[in-house]
């Protein structure tokens, strides 16, 4: 791109940069982000479609969760990356809802375009939608019922349904409620942190158990140490049972091989006094995030102490957290106080494919889950419905709030915010019914799932909501509409929530955007100097340790 000024040429953009402008920008961003849209369309709700994905080596993927959907596909297009970060907020912050948002931002994007090919600026238009995420922010808490724990199995239900889990649903019901209270600290539930989810090979769904205790896929450091040990007293380290190194760079200088076998002796003594300090603290379970050398083993095996090498740091604070122990730096600084308990631990399983079982804790704050199936795919789509079905317990068990499901809440907004846009005046009241036919976009989109007649549907849901029944929705077992809250279909305010937080922002972004300057692709990962190895002068990285 150049530029004349007094017959001379100035160069703008460089050559090997693409420039879109104006409506044309728009309607590529538009575009981009509605095809996202329409992908996870089709797995909306309990009549959802899966989505098999596969990547350049041949792994598959089988899910109808809309946020491993998005985050496995490659996407190239910088707008359509943005609704991937709406799946990922919408999961970060509420655990469920994925497929809504995006649906929602596609849906609000596509009725923008409608409008500017009318004439309505963007900017109008994204006052017009701030205002009505404001109202159906307000909307959606006048909505909200109050939860009590009677509750939690219907809201689990909810997430579960449509799942590969529905094979073994009212065990998986149980198991989720039961695991997420079971973690419930200081009225937070912190599933990443606190829940070990397993695939244990062979059986069925129903077979899948709740451990109050820890799972750990890891085996003991060698086989001469004990497999079982009970009435456990656990040391948890950050250290490794191995001979140290020098922290200064120095030389020793051995003329002869008395002074070689002397010094391998004196390094087995030192490894030696360091497990002998930690069975006199009574520890006779180690877990460490470093090394056990050959010297430790041999010591550790010897005094009958269960040990578990190379832990990852998730790990580690798990075990602390289920176990009561105390992070220890140095071996001879452990004390009876610092060791967990547990009534047993063992290694347990078959041939290479081992396990390690923590079990019999006292009121632990970090448990397990075991998923059993004959299939690995099958496992892992369990453990994505198992892993929102808990993150919604929790979401009730700490807001204390819910809302009626099967596209109920969105109806009623819609009517509502149509309501509402006779009170504004300009075209803002436009860009605000726009967003009331977005809302209605989703409970059509469960209804076409399920083989319904969407407009049917959509007019029932209407006038039930026109005569004061607020959580009508749609049963998609009868093709009816019916009372949500009857039927036991709800879900947390939260996710409602930020389904319309997450949607609003990345259309309103998108809608701001009014030219595309696109680098050439180079192909290169990350180009910037501070992540490049010479960028540190010369100093060496930290040592992480050598595998033994």
């Amino acid at each position: 791109m150049t530029g004349q000024l007094t017959g001379q040429p100035i160069i703008v953009l460089d050559k090997d940069k693409t420039r879109t402008q104006g409506r044309d920008a728009l309607g590529f961003n538009i575009t981009a982000a509605k095809a996202i849209a329409d992908a996870v369309r089709t797995t909306l709700g309990p009549k959802g479609m899966d989505k098999m994905l596969v990547n350049p080596v041949g792994d598959m993927v089988i899910t109808n969760d809309g946020a491993t959907i998005l985050q496995e596909m490659d996407i190239k297009h910088p707008a359509a990356k943005m609704m991937v970060e709406i799946a990922r907020t919408q999961e970060d912050k509420a655990g469920d809802g994925t497929t809504s948002a995006v649906v929602l931002a596609g849906e609000l994007l596509n009725k923008a375009r409608v409008l500017v090919e009318q004439d309505v600026h963007p900017t109008t238009i994204t006052r017009g939608y701030s205002l009505a995420q404001e109202k159906a922010l307000e909307i959606l808490d006048e909505l909200a019922i109050d939860a009590s724990d009677d509750v939690l199995e219907n809201i689990a239900r909810t997430a579960l349904t449509g799942k590969s889990a529905d094979m073994a649903l009212e065990p998986l019901v149980q198991l989720s409620v039961k695991a997420a209270q079971s973690i419930k600290e200081s009225g937070r539930v912190n599933v990443k942190e606190n829940i070990n989810i397993l695939h244990q090979r062979g059986g069925s769904m129903k077979d899948t158990k709740f451990i109050r205790g820890l799972v750990i896929d890891r085996a003991r450091a060698h086989k001469n140490m004990p497999k079982k040990v009970e009435n456990a007293r656990i040391a948890v380290l950050d250290t490794g049972i191995e001979v140290e190194k020098t922290k200064t760079q120095s030389k020793i200088q051995i003329l002869t091989p008395e002074l070689l076998s002397e010094a391998r002796l004196e390094e087995g003594r030192l490894v030696e006094e360091k497990v002998e300090a930690l069975a006199k603290s009574g520890a006779n379970v180690v877990f460490t995030e470093k090394g056990i050398d050959d010297a430790g083993m041999h010591y550790l095996a010897k005094k009958g102490i269960f040990a578990v090498r190379r832990c990852k740091d998730e790990e580690i604070k798990k075990v602390v957290k289920a176990t009561g122990a105390r992070i220890v730096s140095k071996l001879d600084g452990v004390e009876e106080e610092d060791l967990g308990r547990a009534d047993v631990v063992e290694e347990r399983g078959v041939g290479n494919y081992k396990m390690i079982y923590i079990e019999g804790c006292e009121n632990p704050k970090a448990i397990s889950i075991l998923i059993y199936s004959g299939a690995e795919h099958v496992a892992d789509e369990v453990e994505r419905g198992l892993d929102d079905a808990l993150r919604v317990v929790g979401d009730v068990i700490e807001d204390g709030k819910i809302v009626a499901g099967g596209g109920s809440p969105e109806i009623e907004l819609a009517m509502r915010l149509r309501s509402y846009a006779t009170s504004l005046g300009g075209r803002e009241q436009l860009a605000v019914i726009a967003y009331a036919d977005a809302l209605e976009e989703i409970p059509k989109g469960i209804a076409e799932n399920a083989g319904l007649d969407a407009i049917s549907i959509i007019a029932d849901l209407r006038n039930m909501h026109n005569n004061g029944v607020r959580t009508a929705g749609i049963n998609v077992s009868t093709g009816k509409s019916q009372d949500m809250l009857e039927l036991g279909v709800i879900e947390p305010l939260r996710v409602k929530t930020q389904i319309i937080k997450s949607a609003t922002d990345a259309a309103n972004m998108i809608l701001r955007v009014d030219d595309i300057l696109m680098a050439k692709e180079t192909g290169m990962m990350d180009v910037r100097p501070e992540h490049t190895a010479d960028y540190y002068d010369g100093i060496s990285p930290p040592d992480m340790g050598e595998e033994n």
